[in-house]
């Protein structure tokens, strides 16, 4: 199945849905439904909204699975961000504690977290 067009091929207004139908038995439905907040989105950006669900919206999981660096994540969740008719905030200082920051170093000097890990925990972006 294919998704449907969110645009008028012809003047490139906003389509509605105006019928549902039941693949088992052919019931139709006639009349204007919303199609939700992400009806428009594109399939590589409903993909993206699984992927960060099933993730738990761990940024560090999610460069794994998908094997793309941070900052091309983080690009990609403003795309979906922005799509849903949003501006994604801008970055304000995280205060981290004395306590945090020197635990965060003594792992990075032990060798249990890289160094982009220990960058992004000093940001505040994950424990």
């Amino acid at each position: 199945m294919h998704p449907a067009p969110t645009r008028c091929p012809v003047c490139r207004s906003e389509l509605t849905v105006a019928r549902l139908q039941c693949p088992s038995c052919d019931t139709s439905i006639e009349g204007r439904f919303t199609g939700g907040p992400f009806s428009h989105l594109t399939a590589e950006h409903l993909d993206f909204i699984v992927t960060f669900v099933r993730c738990e919206g761990k940024i560090n999981r999610m460069e794994q699975e998908l094997d793309l660096s941070y900052p091309t994540i983080r690009n990609r969740l403003h795309e979906v961000i922005r799509a849903l008719g949003f501006e994604p905030g801008k970055e304000e200082p995280i205060e981290i504690s004395a306590e945090k920051r020197n635990a965060v170093l003594e792992d990075l000097e032990s060798g249990k977290i890289s160094a982009d890990e220990a960058m992004r925990m000093l940001r505040g972006e994950e424990e």
